[in-house]
């Protein structure tokens, strides 16, 4: 069973930080170089110094960017820039934003979730993860002994949970209220009621949860508590370790959005790309959409329709640099099943990236498993438009269209104890980190 406990959280102190825009960032893996020095120059108090400090020529064993966090962090606890909460809560928040022309709020619970193993099926990952990014963050953990951000979950709600956090602050102004760069607006609300927070844990004990953005994190917090257990005399059944900080979202929540991750290929020879729609044509039907240079934002609209329109088939759009054309790749039928039954499951041979990444990148390009972890041959976008710009203007080579992976896909994938290739979902907004913090001791 999952176990939901509420928890007393580090804050920002609203008497020490004016304005908490500020100091509160997005997590730390899609902040670029140019936004963390930005970051870094708002306000001394940014999140952004214990998340991704800066690296610097002289970093030694002990003067490096997790030290140095783990000096802020302290820091700034002693001076009272974060404060911690008298009494246990549970941490309501909403995040209303704008997608495709739409304003939506999604609805999320910051709790304390019950470390569990993958195997025992209650807490569950959904895709593969890089075991350099676990060892980087590992260090940042034992350095500062805390949970900076929380790591994104999904559960079932179809017992209306949600709908008993949401009274128990329908007459309370929320403890934060933000708008962030990108103008979404974050609110947060404290519920400290004990007769909300024994409803609340107990309603989830029989729920399953899923994890959407964060694997490493929660692989890292497996491995801090399994380093402590071996290295601390003092670690029991109750050491704060046991437990890891979550954002709990409701998969019938309708401002749960996910959008795709675009691949935008660099590295490919003049040989791979001429000969690549010719051989694709084996396994694919292919719709093309020619255009002049002029005429390309009308077609490029066209296009993303006609993508849209094939979202309950394998589609996969491309375009390939040099080349005024989009092409629809629609897989004809019976080809994964054809090639690879015996090697993977139907719940992973219908989803698109499984097509993408084994038939288009292994069989088809001859990838192999060293080139598909090659960092600097594969990058990824969420946005289509800039995807597919950077791709007419020759910064990649090729790019390869998506529509978004569904979440009844994300739960059947989990469920059956599979994990689909990396970055399959987007999910959108991430989950701004800063607002609550977890001490570890």
């Amino acid at each position: 069973m999952a176990e939901i406990k509420p928890f007393k959280g580090l804050l920002y102190n609203p008497d020490k930080i004016q304005d908490m825009a500020d100091v509160l960032t997005p997590p730390y893996d899609v902040i670029s170089k140019e936004e963390q020095e930005e970051f870094y120059n708002r306000h001394p108090n940014s999140i952004i110094r214990l998340i991704l400090g800066k690296t610097t020529e002289d970093d030694t064993e002990k003067n490096n960017p997790h030290t140095r966090a783990a000096e802020y962090f302290k820091k700034w606890a002693s001076g009272k820039v974060l404060v911690e909460d008298d009494v246990p809560a549970l941490y309501l928040t909403a995040v209303t934003f704008s997608v495709e022309d739409k304003t939506v709020t999604r609805y999320g619970l910051i709790s304390l979730v019950g470390l569990e193993p993958f195997e025992k099926g209650i807490v569950l990952p959904h895709e593969k993860t890089f075991s350099k990014v676990k060892s980087e963050r590992l260090g940042l953990i034992k350095a500062c002994r805390a949970n900076f951000s929380q790591i994104f979950s999904l559960f079932s709600d179809r017992t209306n949970i949600m709908k008993i956090l949401l009274g128990a602050v329908e007459e309370s102004h929320p403890d934060i209220d933000l708008v962030d760069d990108k103008g979404s607006r974050h609110k947060l609300w404290r519920i400290t009621d004990s007769a909300v927070l024994n409803q609340v844990s107990d309603a989830m004990k029989d729920r399953k949860i899923y994890i959407a953005d964060g694997h490493h994190r929660y692989e890292t917090s497996l491995n801090y508590r399994k380093w402590l257990s071996e290295n601390d005399p003092d670690f029991s059944p109750d050491h704060p370790a046991n437990y890891v900080m979550m954002y709990l979202c409701s998969m019938e929540d309708p401002g749960l959005v996910i959008l795709p991750a675009h691949r935008l290929l660099t590295e490919m020879t003049s040989s791979e790309l001429s000969a690549f729609i010719e051989k694709a044509e084996e396994y694919f039907e292919i719709e093309s959409f020619s255009f002049k240079e002029k005429e390309r934002e009308g077609v490029q609209k066209a296009f993303m329709a006609a993508l849209e329109s094939h979202d309950s088939e394998n589609a996969i759009g491309a375009l390939i640099k040099n080349r005024q054309e989009f092409n629809i790749l629609v897989l004809k039928p019976g080809v994964m099943e054809r090639l690879f039954e015996h090697e993977m499951p139907d719940s992973l041979r219908c989803l698109d990236v499984s097509v993408l990444t084994r038939l288009i990148f292994m069989e088809i390009l001859g990838f192999d498993q060293e080139r598909l972890d090659n960092e600097n041959l594969i990058n990824y976008s969420s946005n289509e438009k800039i995807a597919i710009d950077t791709v007419a203007s020759g910064r990649y080579n090729i790019g390869f269209i998506l529509n978004p992976t569904k979440i009844e896909q994300v739960r059947r994938v989990a469920e059956e104890g599979y994990t689909m290739p990396r970055k399959a979902t987007y999910f959108y907004p991430k989950v701004i980190t800063g607002q609550v913090l977890y001490k570890l001791y």
